[in-house]
């Protein structure tokens, strides 16, 4: 199965809309790609707190119709990164869209962790409750996005619904990179799966990406890695492997401690 993140950069000095035509060119040049993945609120920037408001849209927004389109267009499944959503009672959610090779709307995740210590995100958004997955032909899809991957029973949650490869968009600041790799290897190890964490590129509100997108496999083996500016990162990944890792090294057996596990929302 072949997996493409596209590292975009945010520009404020760009045009929302031209950002959004941008992508949608770039998801159509991974034609022959099975999945497709982009950062967290790419077309606001996630630390542009003061434009939340005005770029939040519907569900059905023009992010979506883009983006539907160029996943179309491509024959791929889009994870569609994540947008500001403005819900039917007036809430903003961090809503996270994945798309199928028809343009239909497959999944859609409400961020659960919201990331600000009590200001920014955490307080001008609400909190999501679902954990998610996608189910693909060749994989089953856990999603999560930036500030969760810092949170390992939410990926417990979505290996237990079925999950063998958890995808994380991201708005990461560069200052804190190292947890950033780290993190995404601690969690395809714990969970013996595959981790697709793709970041941003660029400066959002004064605050530098850490950029580095990373693929890593269910052994914490980094198949890939991207740079800092603007790239996109494919790679290769077998569909059997983390089953086979799970037989091979059944730590997932011997678990003895945890919550019974969440509802889930699956497609």
């Amino acid at each position: 199965m072949r997996a493409s993140l596209i590292q975009i950069a945010v520009d404020r000095d760009e045009p929302v809309d031209s950002r959004r035509r941008r992508a949608a060119e770039l998801v159509r040049e991974q034609r022959g790609s099975a999945l497709v993945v982009l950062p967290e609120l790419w077309t606001v920037g996630a630390f542009a707190y003061d434009s939340f408001e005005t770029e939040a849209e519907t569900l059905d927004g023009p992010t979506h119709r883009v983006m539907a389109e160029a996943a179309a267009d491509a024959g791929v499944w889009l994870h569609a990164g994540s947008v500001v959503e403005r819900a039917a009672d007036g809430r903003l959610f961090n809503t996270s869209l994945v798309l199928s090779p028809e343009g239909r709307l497959a999944g859609v995740y409400r961020k659960i962790h919201r990331f600000g210590f009590d200001k920014g995100e955490a307080v001008m958004m609400a909190a999501g409750e679902d954990l998610v997955t996608v189910r693909l032909p060749e994989a089953t899809l856990g999603l999560g996005t930036c500030y969760d991957l810092r949170f390992p029973e939410l990926f417990r949650g979505l290996v237990d619904a079925g999950a063998d490869t958890l995808v994380v968009p991201a708005g990461w600041p560069e200052r804190r990179r190292a947890h950033w790799t780290l993190l995404a290897q601690a969690r395809a190890v714990e969970n013996q799966a595959y981790v697709l964490a793709c970041g941003s590129a660029g400066t959002h509100a004064g605050v530098e990406q850490a950029g580095h997108s990373i693929v890593v496999d269910p052994w914490g083996e980094v198949l890939a890695e991207a740079g800092v500016g603007e790239e996109v990162l494919t790679v290769d990944l077998d569909p059997k492997r983390p089953a086979a890792t799970r037989e091979q090294f059944p730590a997932l057996k011997d678990r003895r401690l945890g919550l019974a596990p969440p509802a889930v929302r699956g497609s």
